[in-house]
């Protein structure tokens, strides 16, 4: 992945000028498809209940994943560029409980 190009650039820096809750969702809403947004929360839903040690059999219940699309999120959680821990760490330690609930 590049993300030299100026496309990347400019897209990591608009989601690095969202200054809260309303911007990031009327971004996001603009940005992708409900079914988009969908998608990619229940993936960091996945990246979470797998930081938790739940069974891949528990997560695919609860999300409708296949096994694959875990096993997936479960490589780039466990030996990616650190980008989800990242995330959970900062939701856990900065946030609301109740955000990372379903």
């Amino acid at each position: 992945m590049n993300w030299n190009t100026p496309k990347n650039q400019k897209l990591i820096k608009a989601l690095l000028s969202l200054g809260n809750k309303q911007e990031a969702e009327n971004f996001l809403r603009d940005l992708m498809t409900e079914n988009e947004i969908t998608e990619f929360s229940k993936r960091l839903y996945v990246a979470q209940r797998l930081s938790e040690n739940i069974p891949y059999s528990q997560i695919e219940k609860e999300t409708g994943f296949s096994s694959t699309t875990v096993a997936r999120v479960s490589k780039w959680l466990n030996t990616g560029m650190g980008g989800y821990k990242k995330v959970l760490n900062k939701i856990n330690h900065h946030s609301s409980p109740l955000l990372m609930k379903g």
